[in-house]
């Protein structure tokens, strides 16, 4: 250890192509960006696309072998230089070390007991990479003009951290060497891998960040070698795909919202050190002390010395594990399976409908969830379900009829149905839809359950067919409670069972209920958003200690406090962004996932 710089680009050789000429690759650069940023293909054409896209990418990496940037020795070799190094910046490094736990990777080991909700680990803002130390960086006159980068921060990190890889005097090297070399997540994967994701929910994300990987990548692959700004930039010398997907795992897996130094507003942040931590089952215990000026974790639980020390990410589906952190979680008390639903605006009724569900805060077109736990369905989902089965009296009758805003409160609340017959309609049209779906799989649960038992089975291969399994899992959970809520209110119906009927004095059963499906709709935030973006995770309250309040690293489920700050960015942001087929949207769509009042609810994520 102690070298000053183990930094070093690629001999040719060992399989290397001849030296490509710069037009050559700006060619093929160009290429890929046009393709990239064409029309979305038909249904169905999806697949084809990124066959096309990968072909290009693949010749692009060819002709770059051996010119990305590598470190001598293992990534364990630098572990105790990151220690050192965090020592000497403040950070808190006597209650652990880094070590390897086998298939989980390397995580925080206990040097000694700890006791749950114990301060035992604190990062200061000076030892953190952000959208601000890039801006104070030799990347700062390319981001002072690019507008791109403004509007996006985790490309911003992740242009940064290779700026930073590149230089050997950087202050951060000590973090950086002790990053992986690669990654787990589908950007990584064979052709054969994402192959076994057809059919799934989850496919389309996944071709959709290569895409946009792809894109990002050519997009400013031609920006450094043309712009004036990024005229020293080291990247101008050597900047390859492989080096933009590196970048762009190692920020999607990591990245975190923290505050900007006046509190004002929230940044994107890596936080070294406190990233190495795996997840669990839990709730949220990081927050930012903005008095210290430091990223503080308390422990989750009681830890014995030589435990493994664990933080709970947030509220996370296996699909967004899988492709923006890299690993399934066996566990997950928080799966689920999105699908998208919405009322057809040929449907003779669908005006009375989308009024009824306005009423409600719900849009008339939605990404819903279905969920591994009972009931598989939230109290958006219900009355959503509620209002489409709903016949034409019925509808008057929440439109027109007495007591409108009472019945409005009810459709989420399981206890208080429209009518059996909707009721019945409703649960039939879940029980079917889910199978439905189930069908579009190319193979069943048995079958993949059975390849998951090869030992031969590549690490990505299995993460593919874990999370097609779990997708299964879900639908089919989803189906046979559809049916049995069916034949129960059948049951009701053929006995001639009363409806139970609101009344102003179930107020308190309303709000005093820890049920999600008793609450009010309109007293809540939805938990769906509309077509086109991801759901939401849910929002925990911040952590207190002591005296002082930590700052919640918190943003809205579906980023809107992100948006609050894109929004200002004026309108040639979209159309720049357009032009290279990002959307402003999207561009925090992977942010928002970020979630909740903790900057552990994504320490291993995204940068679409």
């Amino acid at each position: 250890m102690g070298k000053k710089s183990r930094v070093k680009t690629q001999k040719s050789g060992s399989g290397a192509s001849a030296v490509v000429s710069p037009k050559e690759m700006m060619n093929l650069i160009s290429e890929l960006l046009q393709k990239c940023s064409s029309a979305a293909p038909p249904a169905g054409k999806e697949w084809e696309e990124y066959i096309q896209i990968r072909g290009l990418v693949e010749k692009i990496r060819k002709k770059q072998k051996g010119m990305s940037i590598v470190f001598d020795g293992s990534r364990e070799d630098y572990f105790p230089d990151l220690m050192s190094w965090a020592q000497e910046n403040g950070a808190s490094c006597d209650s652990f070390t880094v070590a390897d736990f086998g298939p989980e990777g390397y995580g925080l080991r206990a040097t000694r007991d700890i006791k749950a909700e114990e301060l035992f680990l604190w990062i200061p803002r000076k030892m953190q990479m952000t959208v601000e130390s890039a801006q104070n960086s030799v990347l700062g006159p390319l981001y002072g003009q690019d507008r791109i980068l403004q509007a996006m921060g985790n490309v911003t990190l992740a242009l940064h951290l290779l700026c930073e890889r590149a230089n050997p005097a950087s202050s951060w090297l000590p973090y950086i060497h002790s990053l992986p070399q690669e990654y787990d997540t589908p950007l990584y994967y064979q052709q054969e891998d994402v192959q076994l994701l057809l059919g799934t929910q989850a496919v389309q994300d996944v071709l959709s960040q290569y895409k946009n990987t792809a894109r990002q990548y050519a997009y400013f692959y031609k920006l450094v070698q043309t712009h004036p700004a990024a005229s020293k930039l080291p990247l101008k010398d050597s900047f390859t795909f492989d080096d933009y997907r590196w970048a762009v795992s190692s920020v999607m897996t990591r990245q975190n919202q923290i505050p900007t130094e006046d509190g004002s507003r929230v940044t994107l942040a890596l936080i070294p050190l406190w990233d190495m931590c795996n997840h669990t089952n839990g709730l949220i215990t990081t927050g930012y002390n903005l008095e210290d000026d430091r990223c503080e974790c308390v422990a989750l639980q009681d830890y014995k010395e030589n435990e493994q020390i664990y933080i709970f990410y947030g509220t996370r589906s296996n699909a967004e594990f899988v492709i923006h952190n890299g690993f399934f979680f066996q566990d997950n008390a928080h799966d689920r399976v999105k699908i998208k639903l919405g009322v057809s605006k040929s449907e003779r009724l669908y005006a009375m409908k989308a009024e009824v569900l306005a009423r409600a805060g719900i849009p008339a077109s939605c990404i819903f969830a279905l969920h591994c736990s009972e009931p598989p369905i939230s109290a958006q989902l219900l009355a959503f379900l509620r209002v489409f089965c709903m016949t034409e009296e019925e509808l008057k009758d929440y439109l027109l009829g007495d007591r409108v805003i009472n019945k409005i409160f009810t459709l989420g609340n399981s206890e208080f149905p429209v009518s059996w017959d909707n009721e019945i309609k409703l649960w039939t049209f879940l029980e079917t839809r889910a199978a439905l779906l189930l069908k579009t799989y190319k193979t069943t649960s048995e079958e993949d359950q059975s390849m998951l038992e090869k030992p031969d089975l590549s690490l990505h291969s299995r993460l593919a067919i874990q999370l097609r399994l779990a997708e299964k899992q879900i639908l089919e959970k989803a189906s046979a409670s559809g049916r049995a809520k069916r034949l129960h209110f059948q049951k009701k119906q053929e006995e001639g069972a009363l409806l139970p009927r609101y009344e102003e004095s179930d107020i308190a059963l309303l709000e005093n209920t820890d049920s999600d499906a008793k609450l009010p709709i309109i007293l809540r935030k939805l938990e769906e958003v509309e077509e086109g973006q991801e759901i939401p995770m849910e929002e925990h309250s911040p952590f207190l200690n002591g005296e002082k309040a930590l700052y919640g690293m918190s943003m809205e489920a579906n980023g809107e406090k992100v948006q609050e700050e894109t929004q200002k960015v004026s309108q040639d942001v979209d159309s720049a962004l357009a032009s290279i087929g990002i959307s402003n949207q999207h561009g925090q769509r992977e942010v928002g996932n970020l979630s909740a009042s903790r900057t552990e609810d994504n320490p291993k994520e995204n940068s679409e």
